[in-house]
């Protein structure tokens, strides 16, 4: 299993100072944290980084132009993959010129280094962007069969229900020939069903729920994916998952770090924003049924830790985290995207835990793929070997 990185750029509120510079300040400080912390994971071996895409998220989700942080990005770092996570493809968000436009550009400045991801976004940002949200599926992927049409044809035009685009060269091409490869976002299974089918890499979530159920949405990516027709030029079968992980020397540490209060202080953002912008038109009871947590911290009743007694995130020691990467290695995620910035965390105490998981977990991963590996083929040498005995005697 391979481990990479997700990155929203959070903002915590509150912040320090009154409009105009409070907000001003902290979003200074996170880019320049945010980014020093990825070109660490570059040098000791993360695969990829993942940037989202998101607008008018305040306190979290800082990120709208994830293109231009990828660019810089792709100047600063040697090997790790720059993930768009995601574009928001529905017209009404952007033009797929400009899609084709911004990947293939990070692909060419990284020398091939550029992950394609897409998705749809929520209501919340849709309507912001008057998507025609139950059309936004059929809009995706339309504007993926668009962006793959202008890397692929030197000039490239199109009369369909969605776009009028007259006669143009598209340029620059991608580095990567035909093109980048392409996930799709999905937090349920009829999402992961729709990636699966149309050959496209897997990017899902599982926070603050069992490890049974995301299995579950990984077996319906994998059976979908057995008669899957690629949307694009690149057909990709690969689950890459994320969610909140922090390694340190010791969990002595954590207390000091606030590594606890960092970690509710995301899923209550997570609940607090649902609520007010994607199910303001539910009953409280539905509202209380969505997220029954916030009450049961109310009450005194829910304990944090039990997310991370439950592998729902990952934290401990370094042996901890391997023991907990390797359940999620097991049912079947192939790129483990780890959330490291999130809550109150310190800028050093990330750094130390990209530190820990690169040079004490990610070697230890990587040995155990090379052994399973080799015994594999060690197996196909074996069974290959018996079958043509049994040719020679039956000769």
């Amino acid at each position: 299993m391979e481990l990479g990185l997700l990155y929203e750029f959070d903002v915590p509120q509150p912040w320090a100072g009154e409009h105009p510079w409070g907000q001003r300040t902290e979003e200074r400080r996170v880019y320049k944290e945010n980014i020093e912390q990825i070109v660490l994971a570059d040098k000791v071996g993360f695969e990829a980084v993942w940037l989202v895409e998101h607008h008018f998220r305040e306190n979290r989700s800082h990120m709208p132009c994830n293109e231009a942080v990828l660019g810089a990005l792709s100047q600063i770092t040697d090997r790790i993959k720059l993930g768009f996570g995601v574009s928001l493809m529905p017209h009404e968000f952007i033009h797929p010129a400009r899609i084709a436009e911004k990947v293939a550009t990070v692909d060419v400045l990284s020398r091939g280094r550029a992950i394609w991801g897409m998705g749809r976004s929520t209501p919340m940002e849709q309507i912001a962007f008057g998507v025609d949200i139950p059309a936004s599926k059929d809009k995706m992927k339309a504007a993926a069969r668009t962006v793959v049409g202008m890397w692929e044809q030197e000039y490239y035009e199109e009369d369909s229900e969605y776009l009028k685009f007259p006669k143009r060269m598209v340029t620059p091409k991608p580095y990567q020939y035909p093109h980048p490869p392409a996930w799709m976002a999905a937090a349920t299974e009829s999402s992961a069903v729709m990636a699966g089918e149309n050959g496209c890499g897997l990017l899902c979530f599982s926070i603050m729920q069992p490890l049974d159920k995301l299995a579950s949405i990984i077996r319906t990516y994998r059976e979908a994916q057995q008669n899957a027709v690629p949307l694009t030029g690149v057909h990709t079968n690969k689950v890459g998952v994320y969610t909140l992980v922090h390694c340190a020397e010791s969990r002595d540490t954590f207390a000091t770090n606030r590594v606890w209060e960092s970690m509710w202080w995301w899923y209550e953002g997570l609940a607090k924003f649902h609520l007010k912008w994607e199910m303001s038109h539910l009953t409280d009871e539905q509202k209380a049924q969505a997220f029954p947590l916030l009450e049961a911290k109310v009450r005194n009743d829910f304990n944090i830790e039990r997310f991370d007694q439950e592998d729902m995130v990952i934290a401990g020691t370094p042996d901890e985290c391997l023991k907990k990467f390797l359940r999620w290695e097991e049912i079947g995620v192939d790129q483990l995207l780890c959330y490291l910035n999130f809550g109150y965390l310190p800028h050093e105490a990330v750094m130390k835990s990209i530190e820990l998981l690169g040079t004490r977990v990610l070697p230890e991963l990587q040995k155990r793929g090379a052994n399973r590996l080799a015994a594999s083929l060690e197996q196909q040498i074996g069974e290959t070997e018996r079958a043509l005995g049994r040719d020679q005697q039956a000769a």
